[in-house]
């Protein structure tokens, strides 16, 4: 049976390597699309204390096309590696977590990413869900940049801007409140962070905050704190520099869309830091219990409206490109208890995918054309 697994992973990976080739020949991408893995689909305590696919089971629309699958198969990982190479996606986020007693958690699909025969076709990078009362002293995040110095940083396929290691940050603020019950602040913290880096010979690490469209962290807070660049995990309600408990959100895809549209401009207009642009499949967080207003739940899309709202997302790259390095991030690739994903499932197949690889396709096609000599007539061709 071993034996058998193994043959079969060789063999998808002689594949892939044939479909890169064939791709590079045909293909010129000009932006850069993460994906956000949620490494939830397994029993894996003290975070995941139940069997997590039964809720999804309810919502049958959301078996994954893999089935309910094992997370932390190596055989798994090498299908959706090999799926999003193929649908144009350059590197997958895997949300990460540290708890007090235990320290790495929930990295069982970062580990079988690692001991995949297909990880040089996708990068990857971690995102710090750092909402887990972590790090408690100077100390246990020293622990934690260490674990990534050793872990990760040192991987070819680690995802780097401009040589430096990415790491996203999903609670700014938390990691303030932290580092200031033990006498220091973030900007300390990152140096020491990036020290470290230096003498594993590294340029550095490159954090990423994640933030909503206000004013305070966006303008001054971020920058202040050592961030060198701001994205986000996902949005629910269009901001432009100030949020109430009043702000209304979303109660439809075509609600969510706009407000992320209304949340990038305004982030693109006041950041002093580059700007990786969000972008979502959408909300529908009953499987998890729901959310509080029960409407917003029905904030989820079809394959046409995420396709739509991506393209959206491009030309606010060919707007902004160097504040923006081209790069757009996609929530999620698997999170089905929120009502976001684009893996493939049985009832939308490789429906959301197929969006993603249209935007390259036209990107193909425009090159093609002007090799040809021939000048695309405006307005006939996607951003």
């Amino acid at each position: 049976m071993m034996k058998c697994a193994f043959c079969w992973a060789v063999a998808l990976f002689s594949a892939l390597l044939l479909s890169t080739a064939c791709a590079d020949d045909n293909v010129v991408k000009r932006d850069n699309v993460g994906v956000y893995y949620y490494p939830g689909w397994k029993h894996s305590p003290p975070l995941v204390n139940d069997h997590p696919w039964d809720a999804i089971r309810k919502y049958g629309g959301r078996e994954p096309l893999l089935g309910w699958y094992d997370e932390g198969s190596v055989d798994v990982a090498t299908r959706q590696l090999q799926w999003m190479h193929d649908y144009g996606i350059d590197f997958v986020i895997y949300d990460w977590y540290w708890v007090n007693e235990g320290g790495a958690a929930l990295t069982q699909a970062i580990d079988a990413y690692l001991k995949s025969p297909a990880r040089s076709s996708v990068k990857f990078s971690i995102l710090w869900a750092n909402h887990t009362d972590t790090p408690s002293s100077v100390e246990q995040f020293d622990a934690i940049v260490d674990y990534w110095i050793a872990h990760y940083f040192g991987q070819a396929s680690y995802y780097r801007v401009n040589g430096m290691p990415v790491v996203f940050i999903f609670a700014p603020y938390d990691l303030q409140g932290k580092a200031s019950s033990f006498g220091t602040d973030v900007s300390q913290l990152f140096e020491r962070a990036r020290e470290k880096a230096v003498q594993a010979g590294l340029p550095g690490i490159y954090f990423v905050a994640t933030s909503q469209a206000v004013a305070g962290p966006v303008e001054q807070d971020l920058p202040d704190m050592g961030y060198a660049a701001i994205s986000a995990y996902n949005y629910h309600f269009g901001l432009d520099g100030s949020w109430s408990r009043n702000t209304p959100l979303s109660h439809s895809y075509a609600e969510l869309a706009g407000g992320y549209r209304k949340s990038w401009m305004w982030i693109l207009a006041h950041s002093k830091l580059p700007y990786f642009v969000p972008v979502t499949s959408g909300w529908d967080k009953r499987p998890w219990g729901g959310s509080p207003d029960r409407l917003h739940d029905m904030s989820y899309g079809t394959p046409g409206e995420f396709g739509e709202h991506l393209r959206q997302a491009q030309a606010v790259l060919d707007q902004y490109p160097e504040k923006t390095l081209r790069t757009v991030v996609i929530c999620c690739w698997n999170e089905f208890g929120e009502g976001s994903y684009i893996e493939p499932t049985r009832k939308w197949g490789f429906d959301y995918l197929k969006q993603i690889r249209t935007s390259s396709t036209q990107v193909r096609r425009e090159n093609s054309t002007a090799r040809d000599g021939h000048v695309p007539i405006a307005g006939t061709t996607s951003p």
